[in-house]
Formats: C-alpha cells, structure tokens, sequence
C-alpha cells in the first residue's frame, strides 16, 4: 500500500483549478505534518494555507514552474493550482530547518495522494516578494517551501535513465510529464 501511494505521488503542474481544495483539507495535511519527527523537537514550522483567489495569485507569481522546461512559464489559467501550503520557519523558535522541511513536504504531498489530489514543492521562490505581497513578517517567518497543492490534470511516468544518464525530466508531444530515475543497482552501493 505503501508503495502504490508513493509510486502515484507524483510532481504536477497541472490541476484542474476550479476543483476546490477546501481549508479543511489542507488543515487535515498540516495535521499530518504536525506530528513527524522534528530536529531536536523543534516544531519550528508554521503553515500559511492560501485558499483566496487573489492570494493564489500573488503566490503564483512568485513561483519558478519548470527548470528543465525553459519554453514554459508554468500553467495557463484554469490549470493552476488550487490551493497552496507556504512552510514557514519560526524564527523565534529555530533557524535553517532543511531536514524538516523535507520530511513534513513529503508527508503533505503522500497525504494529498491518499485524497486524490497532488502537488508541487516549490524551492525556486521570489522570497522577498511573496513576503512582502501577503504581508509576512519577515523577520518572524522565513518561507521555506510552496506546496501547490489541487486535483491533477497531467500524466506523469517514471522511466528509466538513459544510455546518456540524463535525470531532467521532459514532456512529449502529447504533453506526458517523464521523470527518469536511476535503477536499484545503480542506487545501492556495496562495501
């Protein structure tokens, strides 16, 4: 079960954005990232949930969609994401969470695939500018993460690298989002 889940957990880009995500369910992933493991049981991470529709804009804008899809400046209107997650760090309580951010991202992402809905972690982000557009006391919250978060309107396969061991992922004519990975073999190193 398990690994079906984390098999169909997939980055997307594409949602059907007049699906709602309600405030509720994303109070439910949240809930799910609350309770894993923390560095020293900081539990310095905060949660923005951005439902509002000029918020999500001001958000969006703020994103880097694509690196590898340089011809692409993210999804049109009607295919962005329906809701979003900021991860914040508390800095009043603890800095520089990296390990942190990982594990609650994940949990997020794994729990938004149980419900039928997927998602995007974002690290490439206009951090001074969506701070100051949504009002973040930047001194309070660093942003760490965007998760967009809605129902998804792509395919995405895994695939095997190729013979020229590339990792970028790519879309073909039909827009199917590959994602090669490396093989097991590859992966496990013998002493």
């Amino acid at each position: 079960m398990l690994k079906e889940l984390v098999l169909k957990n997939r980055t997307y880009r594409r949602f059907y954005e007049n699906e709602a995500v309600s405030e509720e369910t994303l109070k439910e992933l949240v809930d799910l990232a609350r309770t894993v493991p923390s560095t020293a049981n900081s539990q310095a991470l905060k949660f923005a949930l951005i439902t509002d529709k000029e918020d999500k804009a001001k958000v969006f804008e703020c994103l880097g969609w694509a690196g590898a899809l340089p011809d692409w400046d993210g999804p049109e209107e009607g295919e962005r994401p329906a809701s979003y997650i900021l991860v914040l760090c508390d800095q009043h309580i603890a800095k520089n969470k990296p390990i942190d951010d990982g594990i609650v991202s994940q949990t997020i992402m794994l729990g938004a695939c149980e419900k039928g809905l997927g998602g995007c972690i974002f690290g490439n982000i206009k951090r001074k500018e969506l701070a100051e557009s949504l009002a973040i006391n930047a001194e309070h919250y660093t942003i760490d993460l965007v998760i967009a978060i809605g129902k998804p309107k792509e395919t995405v396969v895994i695939t095997e690298v190729g013979a020229d061991g590339s990792t970028t992922y790519y879309r073909d004519e039909n827009q199917v989002h590959y994602v090669p990975k490396r093989s097991l073999e590859e992966l496990i190193v013998k002493l």
